[in-house]
């Protein structure tokens, strides 16, 4: 027998794509166990957007108003600052959902609020400070434990690798990965927000110079892209410099600016966009960041891992409860995610190679908005599309595993 129906399912990452599945497995009736490697989740995450797809799965558990009490900002609309021209270019206000916005949500409040949701499941355990090494394979080759930094090594029914983008469980389980690349890192950094800018989200363009600023109520989460691999580079050249970089982008801004005098303040994200070609193995299923890297555009990576649990515990949650066995059926995840990530990263990739590629290599001033920015911001209804995509993606899955406590 290839498995044990007394074993939990371990989900190895406690991010949202790990939670999200162990709480719909667990209320489908399964024992779960999931391992986060940190004792906390208060931690600085730079996604923090829970954008109108997911919004809707918390609609769709009866849950959305109380999540909703938590602290939050929202983004109804996007726009971009170009030639010193403000340009709106999406507005969510129009989708057919119960919260047609972006809300900007600490990642460590929507992870406490899952967590405390999936506990209330008799099945679910959720093991902080738990990091996991390796994977252990029984004598025919399926993944059948979970070995711990502790060196404990738990038995597993089925082990769910959302550890993310540089998954121990994925290189454990030597599953294929397909690097796509990208041109850009991101800087991550505070900005205090001065009263009048508005309360759009936005980004600002100019010649080498591409600068992401969000929205957060108090204080603006600021992303600026460089090109790949120059963060050393930048760092060295001082605290100055890096304001010098800044300074004229967003007008309104430069007083913050002036005033930000701590680089160890930046935080760098490297940027991967990359998949797996094989997202499982007899014992072991990959979701999320661990089998698709998102590049940051559009903020879509966390929502894209959520869809991933959903249509993971879609397929897998009722023949876990009757005991069947799920290595069967482990491919049909990949099967109905594939199309949705594969079209999201070809659109990210594009955005990369036409728009921020050109913008960051570019030294001539730029004096309008390219033809298909003026279009959008002019003809209003064309902004819906641009946020349709980042805000429901594409093949939007549906909660289908059963609740066996209703």
């Amino acid at each position: 027998m290839p498995h044990d129906p007394e074993l939990p399912v371990i989900v190895v990452g406690g991010g949202p794509a790990g939670i999200f599945t162990g709480m719909l497995l667990a209320r489908a009736g399964v024992k779960v166990t999931v391992l986060e490697k940190h004792e906390d989740f208060f931690r600085d995450f730079r996604g923090d957007t829970v954008h109108p797809s997911t919004l809707d799965l918390f609609h769709q558990l009866g849950w959305l108003d109380e999540l909703l009490e938590i602290e939050h900002s929202k983004v109804e609309q996007i726009g971009l600052r170009i030639a010193g021209e403000q340009r709106q270019i999406a507005d969510f206000r129009h989708l057919p959902v119960p919260a047609p916005y972006i809300a900007m949500m600490p990642q460590w409040d929507l992870l406490d609020f899952l967590a405390g949701k999936a506990r209330q499941y008799p099945g679910f355990e959720l093991r902080m400070g738990a990091e996991a090494v390796a994977a252990r394979n029984d004598s025919s080759g399926r993944v059948s434990a979970v070995e711990t930094s502790a060196g404990e090594v738990l038995p597993a029914r089925l082990v769910i690798a959302a550890d993310g983008r540089r998954s121990i469980m994925r290189e454990e389980a030597a599953l294929p990965l397909k690097r796509i690349g990208a041109p850009m890192d991101v800087l991550w950094f505070r900005l205090d927000r001065p009263e009048g800018l508005g309360p759009e989200s936005f980004g600002s363009l100019a010649a080498g110079k591409f600068l992401v600023l969000i929205n957060r109520r108090t204080y603006l989460q600021c992303a600026f892209l460089i090109p790949k691999g120059k963060a050393d580079e930048i760092r060295a050249q001082g605290i100055d410099a890096f304001r010098n970089r800044l300074l004229g982008l967003v007008p309104e801004l430069d007083g913050a600016i002036a005033a930000f005098s701590d680089m160890d303040e930046v935080k760098l994200l490297s940027v991967a966009l990359d998949r797996l070609t094989r997202w499982n193995r007899d014992g072991l299923l990959a979701i999320g960041d661990a089998a698709h890297a998102m590049s940051p555009i559009g903020g879509v990576g966390i929502n894209v891992a959520v869809q991933d649990a959903v249509v993971a515990a879609n397929v897998l949650a009722a023949p876990l409860a009757r005991g069947d066995d799920p290595d069967p059926l482990l491919p049909r995840v990949q099967q109905l995610r594939a199309r949705s990530v594969h079209y999201m990263q070809m659109m990210q990739k594009l955005a990369q190679d036409r728009i921020i590629r050109p913008i960051l290599q570019r030294d001539q001033p730029i004096d309008r908005a390219p033809l298909p920015v003026r279009l959008i911001d002019t003809v209003s209804p064309l902004q819906r599309l641009p946020a349709r995509l980042i805000g429901l993606g594409i093949d939007r899955p549906h909660i289908e595993s059963p609740d066996a406590y209703e």
